[in-house]
């Protein structure tokens, strides 16, 4: 009977080293918890990422909607055309709406160059000079527009191509730890082999957990910015033919001989 004792002893002892670590169920959180030093910091830095992505989303998702609703809002008032000056005064109204920015830039340009036909009525400078003056303020801000909406994308886009190599790393990491341990202990069946791995493979699903969101957002709000960018630039071409038959009219009264030149070299 002792014999018999010891032996099962012995054998209970066996399966306990043979096992490379204990597991306390089966549960995501617990095989998370149960995973190697490396692998838990290839998590922690995927959540991070998604964590930092979900937060753009969120912010750019508020930001477009508000961009675009306030640019549809100034395209109806500037499309009525009344009074120009007041439509600069409202214009000053809308911090987050692109259009009101590209026209603000534009105005303000007409409005020094306006100026300056004043002041100096002899220039030599014709319509298509301050037309080119114009469109060159209004460009300006297009740009400066294009990188407040691209601000912070880099993140969704860095996310969504390097996430994935970044938990099939810890995947492969884990899996070579959990091998490293079954040959310590000299042990090699599925029972062993299995748990080690299927813990390591979070590493690799938490990755793409982290880029596909990153990826379908990046590809959305760059298209969404694409539309922006051809909605002003149409802005800029009807904005600036208005400016050009403005400097004509202002133009023809008064310089007629200048008007005259303008439209032999057209």
């Amino acid at each position: 009977m002792i014999f018999v004792q010891v032996v099962q002893s012995v054998e209970a002892a066996s399966e306990v080293l043979a096992a490379p670590y204990q597991r306390g169920g089966d549960s995501i959180l617990e095989m998370i918890l149960n995973a190697g030093p490396m692998v838990k910091f290839v998590l922690l830095v995927l959540l991070a990422l998604s964590v930092g992505c979900w937060w753009i989303i969120f912010m750019k998702a508020r930001l477009f909607s508000r961009a675009e609703k306030e640019s549809n809002e100034f395209l109806g008032l500037y499309q009525q055309r009344t009074n120009f000056p007041v439509i600069y005064r409202e214009s000053k109204l809308y911090q987050y709406g692109y259009l009101p920015q590209v026209f603000h830039s534009g105005y303000t340009e007409w409005a020094r160059l306006s100026r300056s036909v004043e002041n100096a009525p002899e220039s030599s400078q014709t319509t298509d000079t301050y037309v080119e003056g114009v469109e060159k303020a209004m460009e300006g801000a297009i740009l400066s527009q294009h990188q407040r909406m691209e601000r912070s994308l880099a993140l969704l886009a860095t996310t969504g191509s390097t996430a994935p190599f970044i938990g099939l790393f810890g995947t492969v990491w884990g899996i070579m730890t959990s091998f490293q341990r079954i040959g310590l202990k000299g042990a090699a069946n599925l029972a062993v082999v299995a748990p080690g791995i299927s813990e390591a493979l979070i590493a690799t699903a938490m990755g793409l957990v982290a880029a596909i969101p990153a990826v379908v957002a990046y590809n959305y709000f760059a298209n969404r910015i694409r539309a922006f960018d051809n909605e002003m630039h149409y802005f800029v071409n009807d904005f600036s033919n208005m400016v050009k038959r403005e400097w004509l009219r202002r133009l023809s009264t008064v310089k007629p001989n200048q008007v005259q030149r303008v439209a032999v070299q057209d």
